[in-house]
């Protein structure tokens, strides 16, 4: 009877990427994959480990599982991921209850460390992070229509609040050859939508063709049968190429939606960040985005509370928030990582003046969003559907506008014609309720 396993994946669509080929190998090794993990003999958590709120949210998993786990309803129980990754020896002897830890290198073949701990009842293994493995078949936990693409691997910006690069290793990108194979694969089991991500999509082929090529490989993915859009996550301002602009505004299938984490836009900030610009040079990129593609979606994420940060750094970053006007937006506090240069950096400020003005932000955000949402009040888009809320008693799903799990939702009825799933429909905006359109199908 073969043993059954299951994962809870956490963190960043990269993170679930990388869940998901995991368990394909151990399904080809003969594993039996189940979606319930209360349901399982192992029972895996993929764990984030890159700001705190994300490092408890993948320890308070852990320890709910090891309650069933007390009641013999899981054999064992493993932590996998960045976590993992980033702590390695200290998490068994931290939270005894994990029979086995494996860094992100074991990803190359998970099967012999799990048969490794079905035959031993305790695995511990760091593999090199290089050996994770780039791309292999995934059990894809998305929807067939919609399914993220990773295009590279690690990172090298170094910027100096973050733990990813010491995490995951060097900025490693996948041929063209591999992504489009991939690709073709997703498009043929009825992915209409590719994500492309990686921790900077923008650098992408830099180390293996010597320049930028996301543009290129865009352009290749546009001759694929079947795909509809290929939207681009988690863009670095600093390789925001011409010839990327141009493929978006040329493109049919790459959507106009860039995600732009900006991080702040006060020069010194920046500079303790270990980022280049200001707000005269980051506003100049956001004026030249919106000129040369139009009607682009600009996504971003800021930091408030960084080391050092004073009121006028906070105050220009209020003004810089409203005067950009930013489609989609989300603030985080400052998390002080060990090992990350910031942390070390003096003037760190308190929790509660970090909330304080993540919460100023997020304010002055709400109404922006809500204004650019009734703006949008009669206009007509194409809408991939996605499901039916029983108790609105309506259809919903998203538009060019609105990346998967990270922003809203187009809620919509219908008159005579049902929707299909994973398939598009033309919807009438007529209303906004808290940050998501409300319309009907059009006729």
């Amino acid at each position: 009877m073969p043993v059954k396993v299951g994962m809870i994946s956490l963190g960043c669509a990269k993170n679930q990427v990388d869940g998901e080929v995991f368990m394909a190998k151990l399904k080809a090794a003969g594993f039996e994959l189940v979606d319930d993990v209360a349901m399982a003999d192992v029972a895996i958590v993929n764990t984030c480990g890159f700001i705190d709120s994300a490092k408890k949210e993948s320890i308070d998993e852990i320890l709910e599982l090891s309650l069933l786990k007390k009641e013999g309803r899981i054999k064992k129980l493993v932590a996998t991921g960045c976590l993992a990754e980033r702590y390695q020896e200290d998490m068994r002897r931290e939270i005894p209850e994990l029979d086995g830890v494996l860094g992100i290198g074991a990803n190359a073949d998970p099967a012999a460390y799990i048969g490794r701990l079905l035959e031993e009842g305790t695995v511990e293994a760091f593999p090199q992070k290089d050996r994770l493995p780039l791309c292999g078949e995934r059990e894809l936990t998305t929807p067939s229509w919609s399914a993220y693409l990773k295009i590279a691997e690690g990172c090298d910006n170094r910027c100096s609040y973050c733990a990813i690069p010491y995490i995951r290793g060097r900025y490693r990108s996948r041929t063209m050859e591999s992504i489009e194979e991939e690709a073709r694969a997703l498009a043929a089991n009825g992915a209409k939508e590719l994500v492309l991500i990686a921790q900077d999509t923008t650098k992408y082929g830099i180390d293996l063709y010597g320049r930028y090529s996301l543009a290129a490989l865009l352009r290749r993915l546009c001759q694929i049968d079947g795909v509809r859009w290929l939207r681009v996550l988690y863009c670095y301002p600093d390789a925001i190429t011409d010839e990327l602009l141009d493929v978006m505004a040329q493109e049919e299938k790459v959507l106009p939606y860039i995600d732009l984490p900006l991080q702040h836009c006060a020069g010194p900030v920046l500079k303790a960040m270990n980022r280049r610009g200001d707000r005269a040079s980051l506003t100049a990129l956001i004026e030249k985005i919106r000129a040369r593609v139009p009607g682009v979606i600009l996504r971003t994420t800021l930091i408030t509370g960084f080391p050092g940060e004073t009121q006028e750094d906070f105050q220009e970053l209020a003004e810089f928030v409203k005067e950009i006007r930013f489609d989609r937006l989300g603030c985080f506090t400052y998390s002080q990582e060990e090992g990350t240069p910031a942390a070390e950096l003096p003037g760190q400020l308190d929790q509660e003046e970090k909330e304080r003005r993540a919460e100023i932000i997020a304010e002055s955000q709400m109404d922006i969003a809500e204004n650019k949402a009734e703006a949008l009040i009669g206009k007509t888009f194409p809408v991939l559907v996605e499901g039916f809320d029983r108790y609105a008693e309506c259809w919903f799903g998203r538009s060019y506008m609105d990346a998967p799990d990270v922003d809203g939702k187009i809620f919509f009825t219908v008159k005579d014609r049902r929707p299909v799933l994973g398939q598009f429909t033309d919807v009438v905006v007529e209303d906004c309720m808290d940050g998501d359109l409300t319309g009907r199908m059009a006729d």
